[in-house]
């Protein structure tokens, strides 16, 4: 089945057109398919393959690493810990359904909602991802804290909106700017006023470098612009991203654990 199915790829000028978006991928291009036949495409070659399981084993070890590394810490601190998993599972999640059935027979129609279904794992790391690195900045000050996360929120709602009504991968990654430039003045607040714990932030640092990188890699399309053809399967600016992408979670990962571990140990004052 595997050998009939990966027989049947298709050159890009033969592909659906709503899939042609990366002129540099020239072959490997899967035939519109039903669900089953998009599962099936899970055990042969083609060049969603990669995009695939380049998200898929981060899913898998973020599932099973992230739970054990947080504290058992009193309700304050522990709904921190909830959102942070959702966080960091919900971006290769969404990837992982996307790349599968984007092949999908149902077309152009579907393939939007899927691309939707994308762009909303990456806003929820964005938004809950840096909750715990708000939180943990003004750990003690309600009033502060409740209008730091509200104007975040909103700055990645607004987010979402441009991802969403952008017809570029530039574009999508440019609506993304107004989240980044916040964590980053937190972070850089907790570092020179001496906000929160300092151990998380060099994670932090690491986490936002790692996801600039990789946005700006996929906007290139390199190294495949480079000779079109000879990365269609492996090691594409696609796969590059995912694997990026990967890494910066775990760093985000690296940093929330360490910050919630400081907060359970550092309890506000009860009046």
């Amino acid at each position: 089945m595997a050998a009939m199915a990966a027989g049947r790829l298709l050159e890009r000028a033969r592909a659906p057109p709503h899939l042609r978006f990366n002129p540099f991928v020239l072959g490997g291009y899967r035939p519109a398919s039903s669900g089953a036949g998009c599962l099936r495409s899970l055990f042969y070659l083609h060049n969603e393959l990669g995009n695939i399981y380049t998200h898929g084993v981060p899913l898998v070890a973020l599932a099973l690493l992230v739970p054990g590394a947080l504290p058992r810490a009193p309700p304050a601190v522990a709904w921190l810990g909830l959102g942070h998993y959702v966080a960091c599972v919900s971006p290769p999640l969404a990837s992982v359904v996307y790349h599968v059935f984007m092949s999908h027979r149902a077309g152009a129609g579907l393939y939007r909602r899927l691309l939707a279904l994308d762009l909303g794992g990456v806003a929820v790391v964005n938004a809950l991802g840096a909750v715990p690195i708000i939180y943990c900045a003004l750990p003690c000050q309600p009033g502060p804290r409740g209008a730091a996360l509200a104007a975040y929120g909103a700055l990645c709602g607004l987010a979402l909106w441009g991802a969403l009504s952008a017809t570029s991968r530039a574009g999508r990654l440019i609506s993304f700017v107004g989240p980044a430039l916040f964590r980053w003045t937190v972070v850089g607040l907790r570092g020179a006023v001496g906000l929160g714990a300092r151990a998380p932030l060099a994670p932090y640092a690491r986490m936002e470098a790692l996801a600039v990188l990789g946005g700006l890699v996929n906007v290139a399309r390199v190294p495949e612009r480079w000779r079109p053809g000879a990365f269609d399967y492996w090691a594409n600016s696609h796969q590059l991203m995912h694997l990026l992408v990967a890494l910066s979670i775990l760093h985000l990962h690296w940093g929330v654990a360490a910050d919630l571990h400081w907060a359970a140990q550092h309890p506000c004052p009860t009046a």
